[in-house]
């Protein structure tokens, strides 16, 4: 059986910025991408935990 956690090492999806030069605007712009992308990355696991529910109640390992 496939297991994603098994799928090797993963590149690392986040570049991080130097906030030297970054005014408070920019931060606040930063941190509302962030906060975006968190919660993109939250319904996709609701979405997938779904259908591990899902396919659990089907097979009775639920």
């Amino acid at each position: 059986m496939f297991d994603e956690e098994e799928a090797g090492p993963r590149p690392k999806r986040l570049i991080l910025p130097a906030f030297d030069s970054w005014g408070v605007a920019e931060l606040n712009l930063y941190i509302e991408e962030l906060q975006t992308e968190i919660g993109r990355a939250e319904t996709e696991i609701g979405r997938k935990q779904g259908h591990r529910s899902k396919a659990d109640a089907f097979f009775k390992l639920g």
